[in-house]
């Protein structure tokens, strides 16, 4: 695939905020060190821009252009499609002294990736700013990301649920549908909340059962786009068979930031297909949604 490096502003400078006035902050994080399959998510966020160019202004759920809230790209960090050796303890620190200014200046932050290695950095700029106040991690994914270490890091994308169980913040794992055996073990002796595909596919009460799982009032809600059927979503790093499907992620999407105070996202490892544009303009929507959701939530 091409590599794309245009700085587009999410949806279009037309309608792009000066960093003052915007309530929503989009920072693209291209970062890929430890992809074990197929490669190019470091390519994912400059492809949801590009996509996202194309987005209807127009939110037909909430009846109101959604862009007036105010929306600002922020320009890219642990870049590696320009520094292919930055190491993962690098990206981690430039990522959380980036989230941590964007927070301190009150913005809402969705962050796009890059792999999902990313979200401890942004995950440990929310603890540092929200100390006291615990808050649960809600991740959409086809993995468990469980793992101590793999590849002989502890920063491999396969371990950033692991590192965030680690920090002591609560987690519910949805779309769920490959483990090794040391993250079920994990799961059993921890006791985590997951809910698993087929769960989602079988069993029509999943939904009351995942929000039960949420156990604070804050939510930080990391979205791997694998945890989205690959029919849907195939651009992605491992197309695992199965997961979550358009309105149903939706729906759960929706009621999450209704019943509860979402404190920041991130899209992550979206690895864009040549000659195709479905992966990315799905992603590109999803983003507009989470932003519709916060807007509403929110009363802006």
């Amino acid at each position: 695939m091409q590599t794309l490096t245009s700085s587009l502003p999410f949806l279009g400078a037309e309608v792009a905020a000066e960093y003052d006035a915007a309530k929503v902050v989009i920072l693209p994080i291209p970062f890929e060190a430890t992809t074990t399959y197929r490669r190019g998510c470091e390519n994912g966020p400059a492809a949801i821009l590009d996509a996202s160019q194309q987005v209807e202004y127009y939110d037909d759920d909430h009846d109101r252009e959604l862009w007036t809230v105010g929306i600002h790209t922020h320009d890219a960090i642990a870049d590696t499609r320009n520094n292919a050796l930055m190491p993962s303890e690098e990206m981690l620190r430039v990522t959380q002294a980036t989230v941590s200014k964007l927070l301190a200046d009150h913005k809402f932050v969705i962050s796009l990736g890059g792999e999902h290695s990313i979200t401890t950095g942004i995950v440990e700029a929310y603890r540092q700013a929200n100390p006291g106040e615990p808050f649960t991690v809600v991740q959409i994914d086809a993995h468990g990301d469980l793992r101590h270490e793999y590849e002989g890091s502890i920063h491999n994308h396969a371990c950033v649920m692991r590192r965030v169980v680690d920090m002591g913040l609560p987690t519910v794992q949805i779309g769920i549908r490959s483990l090794c055996k040391e993250e079920a073990d994990l799961i059993r002796e921890q006791q985590l909340t997951v809910i698993r595909a087929r769960e989602i596919a079988l069993q029509p009460d999943w939904m009351e059962r995942a929000w039960a799982g949420i156990k604070t009032e804050k939510v930080f809600l990391t979205i791997d786009l694998d945890g989205i059927d690959p029919t849907l979503m195939p651009g992605v790093g491992t197309p695992e068979p199965g997961g979550l499907h358009w309105f149903a992620l939706l729906v759960f999407l929706q009621r999450v930031f209704e019943t509860h105070d979402v404190i920041g996202c991130d899209v992550m490892e979206l690895a864009p297909i040549a000659d195709s544009v479905v992966s990315e303009f799905t992603a590109a929507k999803l983003v507009y949604k989470l932003i519709g959701y916060q807007t509403i939530a929110k009363g802006w």
